[in-house]
């Protein structure tokens, strides 16, 4: 296999999905390394430099690992995955292979180029990230009733401006669950739960399951 056929790798693993319309659910998640962001509060720090070479995998490779797996569902993350572009080859041979493919994006990268029946999680940075001016709002016309929005809450600030963004850009009537989800103890989950109350919107708060699970640090779950 030639290396334009590699994916930098930092981590593969089999665990319960934590977070979006279908958690609980067994998944294999294949974490790419890399992304352009950098968010106050991301919980995945070792994955994000793009020039850190961790594992270079081949489309076969991973094909290979994750078929040992015995699990139908996959979700690509990071990182970005989006930021390598090789990405889109593993998709469709996974797609071909008959795998569900759910993706985590942070909202910045383009996802016009995603083969529609990829699931998109796709974030929406909140002020508190320090990333909010990233957001590519365009990439909203590409979402649909079998994707998601979330968005990381840090704040009181951030709350409101979220719910802001979800009737601006209408989007509880254009995906499938927006998801307000809470920065691991930033804001009081009692808190987030009474402010999703009032706004009287079909919103879900989630927690990050795994992170209840397993200790909060812990990787590969």
């Amino acid at each position: 296999m030639i290396i334009e056929d590699k994916l930098n790798i930092s981590e593969i693993f089999y665990s319960i999905q934590g977070e979006g319309s279908r958690a609980g659910l067994p998944c294999v998640f294949v974490r790419l390394q890399g992304c352009m962001l950098r968010c106050s509060w991301c919980d995945t720090p070792y994955a994000l430099e793009l020039k850190q070479v961790e594992t270079m995998m081949s489309i076969d490779e991973l094909i290979e690992k994750i078929a040992g797996y015995d699990c139908n569902f996959v979700e690509l993350t990071g990182g970005e995955p989006l930021a390598q572009e090789n990405v889109y080859l593993l998709i469709e041979k996974l797609l071909e292979l008959g795998y569900e493919i759910a993706i985590e994006t942070n909202g910045h990268a383009d996802v016009s180029k995603l083969n529609t029946n990829v699931i998109k999680i796709m974030d929406i940075k909140c002020p508190d990230s320090s990333m909010s001016r990233f957001n590519n709002y365009n990439n909203i016309n590409y979402l649909s009733k079998i994707d998601d929005v979330k968005f990381v809450i840090a704040s009181k600030n951030d709350f409101d401006w979220a719910i802001e963004k979800i009737n601006e850009f209408k989007l509880v009537e254009k995906v499938n669950s927006v998801i307000l989800s809470p920065v691991f103890g930033k804001i009081e989950l009692e808190e987030l739960a009474e402010l999703i109350l009032a706004s009287k919107l079909k919103i879900k708060m989630q927690l990050q399951m795994h992170k209840y699970i397993w200790h909060p640090d812990k990787r590969g779950v």
